[in-house]
């Protein structure tokens, strides 16, 4: 019989695999009869490349002689017996390969596979389910445990993402770079980043912010289906934050039913489940994003301070993990230096190993000099708790980092010569012990020692802060070399103060020892006045907080948006502001009066420069500072349509109401 299309159709999908050498030999070691497993759970993100390692796998079972049977779960229909007989079909041959991709479309199955179809199968049977999800804890309990293997299918390596392109008929080494680069691993992205830079001649990553039909192309292709309109703000939330949770989306579109659009977020393929929330695929959270500032930048603007004021307070409430999501609101490379999520992708973070410096290359060596690496090896003999280090997916070590507090310094720490002194220092002038004392963070990667885009340090130095135990540390002393731009830009931005007396020499290397002192609201609130910087909006002023009250801004739990959108209303009417739960917060012997001020207060600062934002604030002193003309003649005033003008009326009180909130928490007030 003469070759098909499909015949060709799968040779080059096979010449075009590349890579994934741990899952082949997982897989060859299951064909070869070791015992380790029969059934693997794949799991890994959208686009990732699970549904071409299965096409691989499929074609080593066929040569191994074993009989493979490959299928979609989004093929079967939704009728009883349809799986029944697929596990029907495989149980009919002597060492049947069954491989299910897009598992989670089907996961509600999972007992019928543990009770029934599976233990139905030939001893000699493999069966792989790959999907979004990791598996469910059942699968590894009642015996199950012997029997089944989770895996994790991970982003490509570099190595293995230049073969992909060079695969695809790339050969432009600089065309490629930038191609596996943007990609983050991606094999999907890659590909089609290739096809894009084949077509247009070149490759430009900012095409996927500027062109929607490439914005398009990328979510379509991952999540098999167009993002409707009606979820379009949801989208742009799921875009904007690292990680999206009801909660977030309650205080972010308070005019939507928060479940309801977590439902459908959790449905797209285009999000997985992160920790209590959902992260979207990284790629198109990028494009997405860049999209929005490129089409929509006000209602970005006004998104992300939503998401800025909602992270920071649960941060400040004490979920100190959350100063990771605020990092990723900041747009400023030099502030976000070395710090963020964003290098979790491929890296994660570990504890140092035994011996683990002795033997370190010298190609690694040279990111230091000789007197700094004697004395890092000998503190890590002494005291290996104070090191955080980075690798990557092969273990390789990729960077490490040495911070300490005054509470927690080792007596190896007060010996080491490049940070005795410091630690000291903040023992005697820091008595609460809310202050972090760097050594160093070291990216072993490049040749450089402060790359601002070093995903390496985003990892080492984000994971010392949460290993801390510090909630939301107000002090950093910082070992800054004058001859390395990217600390220095970040101290002059960050406006640390050099302290000359702490500076060390040792041989010929010196270290400049930077404080940074980020204020009663702490690295906290410091990302948040960023945030708001960025946004063009005036920071919320911090007030020292009566003894024993903590010094992060929280807003009052006792009162709402809601409440004080009503008080604005009776902004002339002192016998309903006297009853308002503003006036309980705020207390004092005329609490009608404190809420109005409050409220004027509020309404002439919340908001910063720019037309939008002067047009809010006018909406807002017409409509109830200034209330001597009706909304319809403001409206013409003001030259904005009716509908218009109570759409941004409603945006201009929500944000009136958190800057008042926040205000009167910073404040120190009583609250009810």
């Amino acid at each position: 019989m003469p070759p098909t299309l499909a015949d060709r159709l799968a040779r080059r999908d096979a010449e075009r695999f590349v890579g994934r050498a741990a899952e082949l030999e997982l897989f060859e070691g299951l064909l070869a009869g070791d015992g380790s497993a029969s059934v693997v759970l794949l799991h890994g993100p959208g686009g990732i490349g699970k549904s071409t390692l299965l096409r691989e796998f499929a074609r080593l079972a066929a040569v191994r002689g074993w009989s493979p049977l490959l299928l979609d779960g989004r093929e079967l229909a939704p009728v009883p017996g349809e799986l029944e007989a697929v596990f029907t079909a495989a149980s009919a041959e002597d060492r049947p390969v069954v491989l299910l991709d897009t598992y989670e479309r089907v996961s509600d199955l999972d007992e019928v596979l543990r009770q029934r179809l599976l233990p139905a199968l030939p001893a000699r049977s493999i069966v792989v389910l790959a999907g979004r999800e990791a598996p469910a804890s059942d699968w590894f309990a009642n015996g199950w445990e012997h029997l089944a293997r989770a895996h994790r299918l991970g982003p490509l390596s570099a190595d293995e993402g230049r073969a992909l392109v060079r695969g695809l008929g790339v050969v432009d080494e600089p065309t490629t770079a930038s191609l596996v680069a943007w990609s983050v691993g991606s094999p999907l992205a890659l590909t089609l980043a290739t096809a894009v830079a084949q077509r247009e001649g070149h490759w430009d990553g900012r095409d996927f912010e500027q062109r929607p039909e490439l914005v398009e192309m990328l979510v379509r292709r991952l999540a098999r289906a167009q993002v409707e309109d009606e979820h379009a703000d949801v989208v742009a939330v799921a875009a904007i934050a690292r990680v999206t949770t009801a909660a977030l989306l309650a205080d972010a579109l308070p005019s939507r039913d928060p479940n309801e659009d977590y439902r459908w977020l959790r449905a797209q393929a285009i999000a997985e489940p992160v920790g209590d929330g959902l992260a979207m695929h990284a790629l198109v959270r990028r494009a997405v994003h860049g999209h929005l500032l490129a089409t929509r930048p006000e209602r970005e603007r006004e998104l992300r301070r939503r998401i800025a004021d909602h992270l920071f307070a649960r941060a400040a409430a004490g979920e100190p993990r959350l100063t990771i999501d605020l990092a990723e609101l900041i747009r400023s490379p030099t502030v976000r230096w070395g710090f963020g999520a964003e290098g979790a992708v491929g890296l994660h973070a570990d504890a140092l190993r035994p011996g683990e410096l002795d033997d370190l290359p010298d190609a690694v060596l040279a990111r230091g000099s000789d007197v700094w690496w004697a004395a890092t090896r000998t503190l890590a003999d002494a005291s290996p708790e104070h090191f955080v280090v980075a690798r990557d997916a092969h273990e390789a070590l990729c960077g490490l980092g040495v911070a300490v507090t005054p509470a927690n310094a080792s007596p190896g720490t007060l010996a080491d010569p490049f940070v005795g002194d410091w630690v000291r220092h903040a023992q005697q002038h820091v008595p609460d012990g809310d202050a972090m004392v760097w050594r160093d963070s070291l990216d072993l990667t490049t040749s450089e020692r402060g790359d601002l885009g070093s995903r390496v340090l985003a990892v080492v130095n984000t994971a010392a802060v949460l290993r801390s135990g510090l909630v939301n540390p107000r002090y950093f002393y910082l070992p800054i070399n004058p001859i390395n731009a990217a600390s220095v830009a970040f101290a002059a931005e960050s406006g640390s103060r050099n302290v000359p007396e702490l500076a060390v020499q040792v041989g010929e290397l010196r270290h400049e020892c930077h404080v940074i002192d980020y204020g009663p609201d702490g690295l906290l609130g410091s990302q948040r006045d960023t945030i708001y910087a960025e946004l063009g909006l005036p920071r919320i002023a911090a007030e020292a907080a009566p003894a024993g009250a903590p010094s992060a801004v929280v807003r009052p739990a006792a009162v709402s948006v809601a409440d004080v959108q009503q008080a604005l209303r009776d902004l002339d009417r002192p016998s309903r502001l006297a009853v308002s739960p503003l006036a309980a917060a705020v207390g004092g012997e005329d609490p009608s009066a404190a809420v109005r001020a409050l409220l004027i207060r509020a309404a002439d600062q919340a908001f910063g420069a720019g037309a939008e934002e002067t047009l809010m604030r006018d909406l807002v002193e017409r409509a109830y500072v200034d209330h001597r003309t009706s909304h319809e003649d403001a409206a013409h005033e003001l030259h904005v349509s009716r509908a218009t003008y109570f759409r941004r009326l409603r945006q201009a009180t929500v944000r009136v109401a958190d800057y008042a909130l926040a205000s009167l928490a910073s404040q120190g007030h009583a609250v009810p």
